[in-house]
C-alpha cells in the first residue's frame, strides 16, 4: 500500500488456507503491521476495494478490521476510515553495515569538482531541446554503442580541443572511467599483465585486479612514464599522459613517441585516461596521444571533472578493431548511461554551453590554486607545491618522514586529504617520490575555501613541528 494511505489504494496480503478467510486475513494484517510493512497511520483501503482485490465478501473484511481495532492493532473513526495505529511500531532494523564516520569538514580530496559548481540553468535548457526534439525511438530500446546524436557531437568536440581523431562510429558511450575500463578488459582479454604507472589510482588497479588483470608497475619520474621499462609481454598499459597522475606533468614529447614504438613492436595497446585534458593554466594545451596513433591507443573520457560524476557519462575512442567488442562486452541491453542525459549532454556540446562552462571552471581552478600557493609560500614555506601546471589538485612534497604525521594533523584539523605514498604500486620496486600529500582544491565552496586553507596550514605546522620535535634516533 502507498504510504500516503489513499483510499481506495492497493494492499498486497497472502491469505493462507487455515482457519477460515477472516482468520487469515486478520493474521495477515496483524503480521504486517507487527513486521513494519504496513507503517503506523497508514490507511486501509475500505471495505469494498479490499474484499473485491481479494475475492472474499464485504463482511469478511469489516469483521476482520474490527477485530483488530479491539486489540489495539487498527483505530477506527468516522470520515477517517481505517488506520494502523500510532502506538504500534515496528522494531527498528538492525544496521546492515557499520554507520560511516561523519565527513571531515573540509574536503580537500583531489577529483572532486564542488557540486554546486554544475551548470543547472544551462544544463536545463539543454535538456529540455533535447526531450523536445528526441525522437520517439530515443525513449526505447537503446543502442549499446551509444546515442548518435551524442557521438557525433563527442567526435567534433574531442579533434577540436583534444586532437584526437576518431569518428562517430569509433566513439563507444559508457558510465565513466571505471566502466571504461572494465569494458576494455574483457573486450582485449585477460591473458597478458597490463602495465601502469607506478603511482596511479588505486581504484584503477583494484578494477583491473577484479576483472582478473595482473598489473605491473612502472616508473614515472619528472617527465612521465619511463617507455624502457615497459615490458614487452604487457597486453596494454594504462597511463595519464597529459597530466600524470597523481604527480604532474605531461608526457615528454620523446617518451609519447616511445610508447607507441613500444605498442607497435609488441603488439599491446596504449590505454590513454584524459581525465583531466581540459584544465590547464600555465602552459600550452597538450594534445591527446590517441592522435599520434589511433590505431594503437584507447582514448577514455568523461564528464565527471568538468560537470559532475553524478552524470554517470563517459566515452572511449578505440581502434576500429576493438569497437565491436566493447560494444559486445557492453551487451545488448545498455544498462549504465542514460539515453535522456546522453541526448542532453549531445546538446550540450553542440550548443557551445560546455565550451563556456569549462573555460568559466579554468579561471576559478586557476584563481584557486593560485591562492593554495600563495597561502602556503607564506605560512609553511618549507613546503614545496608541484603539479599544478594543470588539473585540480596539487602536490605538496613534504620533510622526509612527514607524510604520516602531518595526515594525522590534518584528521585532527578536519581536512581530509590523501598522502601521496598511498598512490604507489605496491609492488613498485623503482626509487619512491618525496613524502607528500595530494590536494584537491576544486571541491570546497567559496564561502568554506579560505576556512579549509587555514586548517591545511594549522595542520601542516603541527606535523612538521611534531617531525622537527621529535628526538633523535
Amino acid at each position: 500500500m502507498s504510504p500516503t494511505g489513499v483510499p481506495g489504494s492497493d494492499l498486497h496480503l497472502e491469505l493462507g488456507a487455515a482457519g477460515g478467510r477472516r482468520a487469515a486475513l486478520v493474521l495477515a494484517l496483524r503480521e504486517a503491521v507487527r513486521e513494519g510493512r504496513l507503517a503506523p497511520g497508514t490507511r486501509l483501503p475500505p471495505y469494498r476495494s479490499l474484499a473485491a482485490d481479494l475475492g472474499i465478501a464485504r463482511n469478511t473484511v469489516a469483521d476482520a478490521y474490527a477485530e483488530l481495532v479491539a486489540e489495539g492493532w487498527l483505530t477506527s473513526r468516522q470520515g477517517s476510515g481505517t488506520r494502523v495505529a500510532d502506538r504500534v511500531a515496528a522494531p527498528a532494523p538492525g544496521p546492515l553495515r557499520p554507520a560511516a564516520p561523519p565527513p571531515l569538514p573540509y574536503d580537500l580530496v583531489q577529483g572532486r569538482p564542488d557540486p554546486g559548481s554544475f551548470p543547472r540553468g544551462p544544463w536545463l535548457a539543454s535538456a529540455r531541446r533535447a526531450l523536445t526534439e528526441a525522437p520517439h525511438e530515443a525513449f526505447g530500446t537503446r543502442d549499446p554503442q551509444g546515442r548518435a546524436e551524442l557521438r557525433r557531437a563527442l567526435a567534433e568536440y574531442l579533434a577540436r580541443v583534444r586532437g584526437v581523431r576518431t569518428s562517430p562510429d569509433r566513439i563507444v558511450v559508457c558510465s565513466g572511467a571505471a566502466h571504461a575500463l572494465r569494458l576494455l578488459a574483457r573486450a582485449v582479454g585477460t591473458g597478458r599483465p597490463w602495465a601502469v604507472e607506478a603511482y596511479g589510482l588505486p581504484f584503477h588497479r583494484s578494477l583491473l585486479a577484479e576483472a582478473g588483470v595482473r598489473t605491473v608497475p612502472v616508473d614515472v619520474d619528472g617527465d612521465g612514464l619511463r617507455p624502457a621499462e615497459l615490458p614487452p609481454g604487457a597486453g596494454a598499459v594504462l597511463l595519464t599522459p597529459a597530466h600524470q597522475f597523481p604527480t604532474g606533468g605531461p608526457l615528454h614529447p620523446e617518451r609519447r613517441t616511445g610508447v607507441l614504438e613500444w605498442a607497435r613492436s609488441s603488439g599491446g595497446l596504449v590505454v590513454e585516461d584524459d581525465y583531466d585534458g581540459e584544465f590547464r593554466y600555465d602552459r600550452r594545451p597538450v594534445g591527446a596521444v590517441q592522435g599520434l596513433d589511433p590505431e594503437r591507443t584507447v582514448l577514455v573520457g568523461s564528464v565527471s571533472k568538468s560537470l559532475s560524476p553524478a552524470l554517470r557519462l563517459g566515452w572511449l575512442c578505440p581502434p576500429a578493431s576493438l569497437v565491436d567488442r566493447i560494444v559486445a562486452a557492453k551487451g545488448e541491453r545498455e544498462p549504465y548511461a542514460s539515453a535522456t542525459e546522453q541526448l542532453t549532454l549531445a546538446d550540450f556540446l553542440a550548443c557551445g554551453a560546455y565550451d563556456r562552462h569549462v573555460r568559466g571552471m579554468r579561471r576559478r581552478h586557476r584563481a584557486r590554486r593560485d591562492r593554495l600557493a600563495a597561502v602556503l609560500a607564506e605560512r609553511v614555506p618549507e613546503v614545496r607545491v608541484t603539479g599544478i601546471a594543470a588539473g585540480l589538485h596539487a602536490v605538496l612534497e613534504l620533510p622526509p618522514g612527514t607524510e604520516r604525521a602531518v595526515l594525522a594533523a590534518a584528521s585532527r584539523h578536519g581536512v581530509a586529504t590523501e598522502g601521496l605514498a598511498s598512490y604507489r604500486h605496491p609492488d613498485a620496486l623503482g626509487p619512491t617520490r618525496p613524502d607528500g600529500l595530494v590536494v584537491g582544491y576544486a571541491t570546497p565552496p567559496e564561502r568554506l575555501y579560505g576556512a579549509a586553507l587555514d586548517a591545511l596550514c594549522a595542520a601542516l605546522a603541527e606535523g612538521l613541528g611534531e617531525r622537527r620535535r621529535a628526538p633523535a634516533p
